[in-house]
């Protein structure tokens, strides 16, 4: 069964009056994040081919080779399949990321009924692809589907801000995080803004590294 979809700020608003009243520290970090961002994505190849793209690298690198792929015209399944070896690998990509490419435009997944599926089995169909972990997985989903009840929890930033958030001695790893995050169904994707988003203030204001 497909789930509630984060289409707009009224849905976030709605995510985080559930869980200011479910839990006081939500509605306590919400007045020093204000309002959260929508961070909606577009769907389909290229966006799962950019999740690639930013894998292991840094944030300036993954722009810089994304850019080229743009110009290059690379961002298709039809372009990458025709592209040679040495088009990939000028536009930046390492030999890894040159396979997972390849495999991913040899995929043919069915985008559009993507967001027909229930959340586990649109990431567990995604995970199936070569270069796909299940955070991408799920941050596909969440961003790019809307999907309003999906949470990555092994990101580390997530993890970083449940943390500072809650008061916990050590960093919580993934397996912790996804029974903590539990408790904040059905708006989990609301409290992965609210964390990602509080630990940007904490960061600031404690000087975090």
């Amino acid at each position: 069964m497909v789930g509630r979809i984060i289409e707009g700020p009224q849905d976030l608003a709605e995510g985080m009056d559930w869980l200011s009243r479910h839990d006081n520290r939500f509605a306590q970090a919400y007045v020093l994040t204000g309002e959260l961002p929508l961070r909606r994505k577009p769907e389909g190849f290229a966006e799962l081919l950019g999740a690639i793209v930013s894998q292991q690298v840094s944030v300036a690198s993954a722009r810089a080779i994304w850019g080229r792929m743009e110009a290059a015209g690379m961002v298709t399944p039809e372009a990458i399949r025709a592209a040679t070896d040495e088009d990939l690998r000028g536009c930046g990509l390492s030999r890894p990321k040159l396979r997972y490419a390849r495999a991913l435009a040899e995929a043919q997944v069915d985008f559009a009924s993507l967001r027909r599926m229930p959340d586990e089995k649109i990431i567990a169909q995604l995970i199936e692809l070569q270069g796909i972990g299940r955070w991408t997985a799920e941050i596909y989903a969440m961003f790019s589907l809307g999907r309003a009840d999906v949470f990555a929890a092994n990101d580390l930033a997530l993890q970083e801000g449940a943390k500072l958030l809650f008061g916990l001695e050590n960093r919580p790893k993934e397996r912790e995080m996804r029974a903590m995050a539990e408790a904040w169904s059905p708006w989990r994707a609301v409290a992965a803004r609210l964390l990602w988003a509080y630990y940007r203030v904490a960061k600031e204001r404690e000087g975090i590294r």
